[in-house]
């Protein structure tokens, strides 16, 4: 991945969520954490991970980005000084999730620590 690509998707991720918590009026775009953003090699599309902390609904989440879609490439090739904007891409962040679940799953299992044994 070149230096460039690396810049921009670094850039990407700072300025989408300035646009999103300061910026935006809807409170789902607000409630949504950018976690990652990639961009391909040819610079044709951005992939934007984000999650969010304080709203369940997802869908709403989801929904809210779609319909701002071309609202926020306009504002992102603006705040990037792109010719070539890509096209974006949301995919909700399960990561969070994930890890969440894997520390009930481990925290279920009632493993005795050594230090614990010894007492």
């Amino acid at each position: 991945m070149s230096l460039l690509i690396k810049r921009l998707e670094s850039n990407a991720l700072r300025e989408l969520s300035i646009l999103l918590t300061r910026e935006s009026r809807n409170q789902y775009l607000k409630e949504a954490t950018i976690t990652e953003v990639r961009i391909t090699n040819d610079l044709s599309y951005m992939t934007i991970f984000y999650t969010s902390y304080v709203s369940k609904d997802k869908g709403a989440v989801k929904d809210a980005l779609e319909e701002s879609k071309s609202y926020l490439r306009h504002e992102l090739a603006k705040k990037l000084n792109a010719r070539k904007m890509p096209e974006l891409i949301f995919k909700y962040d399960e990561a969070l999730e994930y890890g969440n679940h894997m520390n009930e799953v481990i925290s279920s299992l009632n493993i005795k620590h050594d230090d614990e044994e010894n007492k």
